[in-house]
């Protein structure tokens, strides 16, 4: 479906989807105005898309519950379409295995987590069972994720430096929430994460030095990152799986930071029940199963316990719809 140089234009965005044409264009090996041409092709194609998205724990802004569900014989996709209308859903995918699909839903309270859950879930007639995870620490999250087709040097240049989740020692700090404008901002970049400055400017009739400092400030604080959404098999990575661990609790951190070193490791959390170390993962094929079950989780300390459930389609990432990107 694509070409060697979109795939180097596809791993630049993943290690910052707000780069720079100048710095893509290097590291891809081509012209800038090949680089943006190549992006706005496969925008156009659906298979690529940047958007920006905060940080929850550092901005008060809700919380992550994991939902494995089970859906009714021949109900997945249905279930499927219904949850990904509802706006609290941040990412879901139809999987095999234990579970039929797997949702993160983020909501900013009790309150709102108990209408999500149990008053107003869509397609609930449709649900034969559910497991309920709550995120209670990342590891790694997949705005770090590397696709690992560009050097080193790539790396350093392209991506703000940012300390790694493992590496954070500032969770006991209390989360700043957002400004007006900074909510505004976000706004406008969740639709579109290389949107300008002046064209966000202009959409929130605001000064454009006003919103480049507002940009600015979330990007500096670690609260607004870019995702650059696409299918890890464009990349070359054809398995894609949940995996979810019992660890001793004495053993999750260790068991965690080595995790989370993996280069196949695009997300990692700590979290409740008794799954207590959930992530998402990438291998170029599903073979590489074997050896990844038996040598990295097998060498994991304090495991109890382990699940797979293996995707076959992610309908929803970062709030947007992966199959209805825009233009």
């Amino acid at each position: 479906m694509i070409d060697a140089l979109d795939r180097r234009i596809i791993a630049a965005l993943q290690l910052n989807g707000r780069a720079p044409w100048a710095g893509i264009a290097r590291w891809a090996g081509t012209s800038e105005s090949t680089a943006q041409r190549r992006f706005n092709a496969l925008r156009e194609r659906k298979l690529l898309h940047v958007v920006g998205a905060v940080e929850l724990d550092r901005t008060g802004g809700g919380s992550s519950m994991l939902v494995r569900m089970q859906a009714r014989p021949g109900k997945g996709l249905e279930l499927a379409e219904l949850l990904a209308e509802c706006p609290e859903v941040r990412f879901l995918a139809l999987v095999t295995g234990t579970a039929d699909l797997i949702v993160d839903f983020v909501a900013r309270d009790n309150e709102e987590l108990l209408r999500l859950l149990y008053t107003d879930l869509p397609g609930a007639h449709l649900i034969a069972g559910t497991e309920h995870v709550a995120v209670i620490r990342t590891f790694s999250s997949a705005a770090m994720w590397d696709a690992g087709l560009l050097p080193e040097e790539a790396v350093a240049d392209l991506r703000p430096a940012r300390t790694p989740p493992c590496e954070r020692v500032d969770w006991d700090k209390a989360p700043q929430p957002l400004t007006e404008l900074e909510r505004a901002v976000v706004g406008e970049l969740a639709i579109d994460g290389r949107l300008p400055v002046t064209t966000i400017a202009r959409n929130l009739d605001r000064g454009e030095s006003s919103v480049a400092r507002a940009l600015e400030r979330m990007v500096d604080r670690g609260c607004l990152h870019f995702r650059t959404l696409a299918e890890p098999a464009l990349l070359g990575y054809e398995a894609e799986f949940m995996l979810w661990l019992s660890i001793d609790p004495g053993r999750l951190e260790a068991a965690g930071r080595q995790l989370a070193k993996h280069p196949g490791t695009k997300f990692l959390a700590a979290a409740t029940g008794r799954f207590n170390l959930v992530g998402h993962m990438v291998l170029p094929r599903r073979t590489d199963l074997f050896r990844y079950t038996d040598e990295v989780i097998g060498a994991l300390p304090g495991l109890n316990g382990s699940d797979v459930t293996l995707h076959l389609v992610t309908l929803k990432g970062a709030w947007t719809r992966m199959d209805q990107f825009d233009a």
